[in-house]
């Protein structure tokens, strides 16, 4: 992978870390129920899962490859074309709703093993995740190269990326979540617009 795919691998990365999902969500709720620090096992059950399914994803792309030189340009297009459509579908989607309930029943301060499994199982538990990550990195892939060393470069530059993003949303829990009910849908219509951008954009950069 080239330097300057890399770096707009990052600025990628952390939109999409910025992007509201399930893991940003939980973050907010833990950094407000129980504090930053507690939240890093959170953090960190979010990092393994998400370098669980970047694998997964993988392993599905290095087998099409496999079956065909060709593959690579069909996954880039194809997956751009999925990216805008999840920019449309995040557009038209309704404001976010943070007033969040009890988590597992627990009023007061919970075990550091059940958060870091709820981090770990929001990240693995939608599987659309799955066609995410198939449609994304695709477009930062070179066939030429190691895949496996590409994976380790994209995984663990994600994962600090998100643990960056999410350590943050944690620390200023309780700032964040007023703000983003107040921007309420257009919050949702700015990411919508960076993921059609992406989209179109990202299968010419190759």
């Amino acid at each position: 992978m080239a330097w300057s795919t890399w770096w707009v691998y990052v600025l990628a990365s952390v939109g999409l870390s910025l992007t509201p999902g399930p893991n940003s969500l939980l973050v907010l709720a833990h950094g407000a129920l129980h504090g930053r620090r507690r939240t890093l096992w959170t953090i960190a059950g979010g990092a393994l899962g998400f370098a669980a399914v970047i694998g997964l994803s993988m392993l599905g792309i290095s087998a099409l490859l496999r079956a065909s030189a060709d593959a690579l340009t069909v996954l880039k297009w194809g997956g751009g074309a999925y990216l805008v459509w999840l920019g449309i579908q995040l557009w038209r989607a309704p404001p976010l709703q943070l007033d969040m309930p009890e988590i597992d029943g627990h009023k007061g301060l919970i075990r550091p093993s059940v958060m870091f499994r709820q981090g770990l199982l929001a990240a693995i538990s939608n599987p659309k995740a799955l066609l995410f990550y198939g449609a994304f990195l695709p477009q930062f892939l070179d066939a030429q190269r190691s895949l496996w060393l590409q994976y380790a470069v994209l995984a663990g530059t994600f994962g600090a990326i998100e643990c960056v993003v999410e350590f943050g949303l944690a620390s200023l829990a309780h700032r964040v979540r007023p703000w983003l009910r107040r921007v309420g849908r257009r919050f949702n219509q700015g990411c919508g617009v960076l993921f059609a951008v992406m989209g179109a954009a990202l299968p010419l950069t190759g």
